[in-house]
């Protein structure tokens, strides 16, 4: 069976990450404006929606809903490191969304709305720890609690059914939960801190 083509990207949404590309894994509650607002940016190569984090094995999107799978929606991003960093990406994603509510994003309850980060690298565990570090300290001045945030070694990915990719895109007044703090996140680069 052909896998269905990235709605944006026209590339099969099962393709293996290119010679020299890389890929990162985030946790950001409802996954639908988390993979819009990657897409967009220069330097990706491909985004799917998904689960991660959990321990059973190809859940549905309703299984996953109902709670007692442990995993969290993500999104799976494939990109080019020579036009964008890893550092970049952490900043959109501590920017956009608020990582100090646990399991829940706004009006979104449940661990699958959790804030999560899924590490391939030690560079990447490295450098979301330390970002994490340095927006924990930016928060707590503007009285936020301390962040939740989940930084755990990549594990599977199962991707979300057809409809499910892209579903901003197909729809596009469709529901969209991404809300900030208003706190900015700097590009923290952790060769700076070695």
């Amino acid at each position: 069976m052909t896998a269905p083509l990235h709605r944006i990207f026209d590339r099969p949404l099962d393709a293996e990450v290119p010679k020299g590309l890389d890929q990162a894994i985030f946790g950001m509650g409802c996954y639908w404006g988390v993979e819009r607002l990657f897409w967009q940016l220069d330097g990706v190569w491909l985004t799917s929606v998904g689960f991660a984090g959990g321990n059973v094995p190809d859940p549905t999107y309703k299984q996953v809903c109902e709670g007692g799978t442990g995993h969290a929606e993500v999104v799976r991003i494939i990109y080019d490191s020579s036009r964008i960093s890893y550092e970049r990406l952490l900043q959109v994603f501590w920017e956009n969304h608020n990582p100090t509510q646990g399991n829940r994003q706004g009006n979104d309850v449940g661990s699958q709305y959790r804030s999560m980060i899924m590490y391939f690298t030690d560079s990447q565990r490295a450098a979301a720890e330390l970002s994490k570090a340095d927006y924990s300290n930016r928060l707590a001045v503007e009285g936020f609690p301390d962040i939740t945030t989940q930084i755990l070694p990549a594990g599977p990915f199962y991707p979300a059914q057809e409809d499910h990719q892209q579903y901003l895109d197909r729809y596009p007044d469709g529901y969209c939960g991404l809300r900030g703090t208003g706190v900015q996140a700097p590009l923290t680069d952790v060769s700076e801190e070695l």
